[in-house]
């Protein structure tokens, strides 16, 4: 059903996940104290729960209900609930029961489900200088994952769920040099730019930085302006002997320009970009010209699961602007319809599953 897809580059990736039950899908987790900035991110339902927000979403995928807190967190803007994008990637997983393993990468609050250790730390507070105190030993771990993976499946969708990744996406682009300011995606309708920059060049001035000083060394980025995750799914894209999709928004961008400092001549054309049309049509960001300067052969595909459609109020916000993705809600959405359902049963499913959590 690829008139629900936007094309931006190759359709290579799409013929290797059509029709294809051989994949698995692995969800990086990971907190940053960055996400307790009031004001900076929607996650959580407050800076207080976002610590939450990784393992609820997991719980919420593998066991259908929130275990680390009575409930499960949703985004409020002027008061109106929006359903987390962990219920836009269950949709999928309870259509098609494709296998989901979660990933911590440096957790404050560790899922009450199984999930594979990397051993990595929480990240810090980009403001007191300080991102991921570990990133090379979380990048090592992921590959030697990635090795392990590559052998029980023939394509790894890689996601993510850390509350204000876009604020460490920003921070680790910019110490590497992309011009990315006021071009990063958030979760919510207003997105904070001038909040998001002031934390970054505070980054950067605390290790006595400049933009793209750190251009050739992704570990250094991550260390002073980022987060476990994106070492992580970079360990994870390098690592895998198979196929892989990076099921996520301007985060996944993080990752791409890490991979990219880590191995130049890494080629893109064996991985891409899965991420929603709420992102790609954003007015506040250009992931596009994003992924222009990173390289040439990063393809993108936007999918759309026409929520303007949807009679369920929460959902119909993401095509105002809310939300927009996490928990690899791209890439979900892109294997349903490519996998036999439609726009109509892929939402319907949707709805199911937030009217579900909403009682």
């Amino acid at each position: 059903m690829t008139e629900n897809i936007k094309i931006y580059g190759s359709e290579k990736q799409l013929e290797r996940l059509r029709n294809n039950d051989d994949i698995i899908f692995a969800c990086v987790l990971s907190n940053t104290a960055v996400s307790k900035i009031p004001g900076i991110s929607g996650a959580g339902g407050s800076p207080e729960l976002t610590p939450y927000t990784p393992a609820l979403d997991a719980e919420l995928i593998m066991k259908n209900m929130a275990l680390s807190l009575p409930e499960i967190a949703m985004t409020v803007e002027d008061g109106d609930p929006t359903p987390t994008p962990g219920v836009l990637t269950k949709a999928t997983f309870d259509l098609l029961n494709i296998p989901f393993i979660a990933i911590n990468a440096g957790l404050e609050v560790t899922p009450k489900v199984p999930y594979i250790e990397l051993n990595g730390q929480p990240g810090g507070d980009l403001r007191e200088g300080s991102g991921v105190p570990n990133p090379k030993e979380i990048f090592d771990n992921a590959l030697i994952t990635a090795k392990t993976l590559s052998k029980l499946t023939s394509h790894i969708m890689i996601a993510e769920s850390t509350p204000a990744g876009t604020t460490t996406a920003q921070g680790v682009l910019t110490a590497l040099g992309y011009d990315v300011r006021d071009k990063i995606s958030g979760c919510m309708q207003i997105n904070p730019h001038e909040l998001k920059n002031s934390v970054v060049d505070a980054a950067l001035a605390k290790n006595n930085l400049k933009p793209g000083d750190l251009k050739d060394d992704a570990f250094k980025a991550v260390e002073v302006a980022g987060d476990p995750t994106i070492i992580a799914i970079a360990g994870l894209a390098i690592g895998s002997d198979v196929p892989v999709t990076l099921a996520g928004g301007t985060q996944m961008l993080a990752v791409c320009g890490a991979i990219k400092a880590i191995e130049p001549d890494f080629d893109f054309s064996k991985i891409a970009i899965a991420t929603t049309v709420y992102v790609v049509n954003d007015e506040t960001s250009n992931m596009l010209d994003i992924a222009n300067q990173i390289d040439e052969n990063l393809t993108v595909y936007a999918a759309d699961p026409e929520f303007e459609k949807s009679e369920n109020e929460g959902l119909a916000r993401y095509t105002k602007g809310s939300i927009k993705e996490g928990v690899g809600a791209g890439g979900a959405i892109l294997y349903a319809l490519l996998n036999g359902k439609t726009a109509d049963e892929y939402r319907a499913k949707v709805e199911e599953i937030a009217k579900a959590q909403m009682e």
